[in-house]
């Protein structure tokens, strides 16, 4: 990869937690950045805390709400306009105590924790390829659960922790299928569990903090960033261990069967405009 203070990286989730961190490190460290972030309140907020880092011209805060996917496909049309994308952090995440439905009529947990980087991996993948060596970095969980194809929304029996779990593996089954389609074009693609229970809004609350927001920053960044992963893709690290997912996600067949359904729920072919 290129010395940070010459990429540009975007991060979904950057106004709260750990995207937050991550997003003032990468500014103090150089790096050129895209933000993105629900609330235009808090965007302000976070651009002028980078700037005041980076400088004015460093640093750009894209709004966006990821329960509707026409959102995630504005956002990516606003990044597509530049003129190149080093790595892509898909950060974003909810989590949800009662079942709810997005305006496309998709479980909230699901659409918003990975089929809005689903479709933000298959629209940027020509601009990372463009800009290669680039980045995939899925943001995932040590929590994993095994996706139900038979209902996958879980429009039956619903639970919370579950259906966070379900997309935290569908995370990585994403990130799995990306670095074998994308090998070769000097793209890679992982996933992080970042660290156990930091205090974020997701967890202050309902579980006991075991970690800090800068140890899982640190995990991560060294993803997004280490020049000793150069080349590396195709892995899930538990925090800094190469460590082994749960059984699904080395399941060809379930991760074909997750492209078909992301393709299905979304519109968005995988790795949509990718030169052959």
């Amino acid at each position: 990869m290129r010395p940070l203070e010459q990429q540009t990286i975007l991060i979904t989730g950057a106004t709260d937690g750990l995207g937050r961190a991550l997003a003032h490190e990468l500014a103090a460290q150089g790096a050129t950045l895209i933000v993105h972030g629900r609330s235009r309140t808090k965007g302000e907020k976070l651009l002028a805390e980078l700037r005041g880092i980076a400088g004015d011209g460093k640093v750009t805060y894209l709004a966006a709400d990821f329960t509707r996917l026409a959102d995630v496909h504005r956002m990516a049309e606003q990044v597509l306009a530049l003129d190149r994308l080093d790595v892509l952090v898909n950060n974003a995440g909810v989590g949800m105590l009662q079942r709810e439905e997005t305006a496309d009529g998709c479980e909230t947990t699901f659409q918003v924790n990975y089929l809005a980087g689903y479709v933000l991996a298959a629209r940027l993948a020509p601009l990372l390829a463009a800009s290669a060596p680039a980045r995939i970095v899925n943001v995932s969980s040590y929590g994993q659960a095994p996706i139900d194809f038979d209902d996958p929304m879980m429009t039956h029996g619903y639970d919370g922790i579950y259906a966070y779990c379900q997309a935290k593996l569908a995370q990585i089954l994403h990130a799995f299928d990306l670095a074998e389609a994308l090998d070769g074009r000097g793209v890679t693609a992982n996933a992080v569990h970042p660290a156990p229970y930091m205090p974020t809004k997701m967890v202050v609350g309902m579980f006991t903090p075991q970690s800090t927001i800068d140890q899982g920053m640190r995990n991560t960044l060294r993803v997004v960033a280490d020049p000793a992963l150069d080349g590396v893709s195709g892995r899930w690290f538990n925090q800094r261990e190469d460590a082994r997912a749960q059984a699904q996600a080395y399941d060809a067949g379930a991760r074909s069967r997750l492209r078909a359904l992301s393709e299905e729920l979304t519109g968005v072919p995988f790795l949509e405009g990718l030169p052959a």
